[in-house]
């Protein structure tokens, strides 16, 4: 039995996670020894390989903590994940990483501001980490992968590797598979929970060491994903924003009690005089709506007629669409 299966076993067991694996490891000293504990039945152990085999047809792959891949920030976190699976380019999870968090319900402005500050973190050689939710998740991940090249952005998900969550962002998952990573605790096939939500922040704020909060009200899970970003010893970054605004509560209240550092473009993480800050005009969007009217215009047309690649087009719409702009509509898009 290999290194891999045995810990799996053991993690698939019901009420036992990272902190209870290592307590019984504690206790037992090896996996052989916990496994012949547990007295796991032949029908769970071959759920277990299934799981194992479903990965592997589709390209996902296991990475254990004491593996060369595992990422480097999330190895240093106390009673991190054991085994984690992966898919898309797992050199992503080599690089720095900064990662980014906000609302789903995020501004027009604060997309552009988010997207602009990921652009920037993928050119000074990070990755950008966030959890692929609509809204400010979105933005960084669109803005990481701006940029050409690979290995620049990591989505964690709440459920497994193969689940896309949420469905809209169909196409940004692809395409974070091509040029970055997915990962997940969880097992293959495994939908989204609310309590996998909550565990799945806990992994973004530990897998870089600067979290950036942009718009976030006090009861986000934002907020909590900030918290636990101070409770790893990361550093936490905060976006302001207008008082009257519900969606700046969160990033201020954080800021003027001390608890994170004001975030007002890259500069405040580079000293680069060549990098642009936040007064950066953002006219690809005007290039776009300029070409849309009732009639759909499929994406392949538009790249052509704003002279970009088919894959900026997507990530362009999927930003205009959340601002309610377009819409999909038999198989292209309509000025809404």
């Amino acid at each position: 039995m290999n290194e891999l299966l045995k810990k799996l076993l053991i993690l698939r067991t019901p009420k036992i996670g990272p902190v209870k694996y290592r307590e019984l490891l504690q206790q037992y000293g090896c996996d052989d020894a916990i496994i012949e504990s547990l007295n796991l039945s032949d029908d769970f152990k071959d759920m277990v390989k299934r799981e194992i085999d479903k990965a592997c047809e589709i390209g996902a792959q296991y990475i254990m903590d004491t593996d060369s891949q595992y990422p480097r920030s999330l190895l240093n976190v106390k009673n991190h994940p054991i085994v984690i699976c992966a898919r898309g380019n797992i050199e992503t999870l080599s690089k720095k990483s900064v990662s980014v968090v906000g609302t789903r319900h995020s501004t027009a402005t604060g997309m552009n501001f988010v997207s602009e500050l990921a652009t920037a973190f993928v050119e000074h050689g990070f990755a950008v980490t966030s959890g692929m939710a609509m809204g400010t998740d979105t933005a960084a991940h669109i803005g990481a992968l701006k940029p050409s090249g690979n290995t620049q952005t990591i989505a964690v998900l709440a459920g497994g590797v193969d689940n896309i969550w949420p469905l809209e962002n169909e196409s940004l998952y692809y395409e974070i598979l091509e040029r970055g990573a997915v990962i997940s605790e969880m097992p293959v096939g495994t939908n989204p929970v609310a309590s996998n939500f909550i565990q799945r922040n806990h992994w973004v704020a530990a897998m870089s060491d600067w979290l950036i909060i942009s718009e976030a009200d006090m009861k986000s899970g934002s907020m909590t994903t900030a918290r636990f970003a101070k409770e790893y010893g990361k550093q936490v970054f905060a976006v302001p924003g207008h008082p009257s605004d519900p969606r700046s509560v969160g990033p201020n209240y954080l800021i003027k009690n001390g608890d994170a550092t004001l975030c007002m473009s890259i500069n405040d993480f580079f000293d680069d005089k060549n990098v642009k800050n936040n007064e950066k005009k953002y006219t690809y969007k005007n290039d776009i709506l300029d070409k849309l009217g009732m009639i759909p215009v499929s994406e392949s047309v538009l790249a052509n007629l704003v002279k970009k690649t088919v894959s900026e087009i997507k990530a362009d719409l999927v930003v205009l669409e959340l601002q309610g702009l377009v819409r999909k509509q038999d198989g292209g898009y309509v000025l809404n």
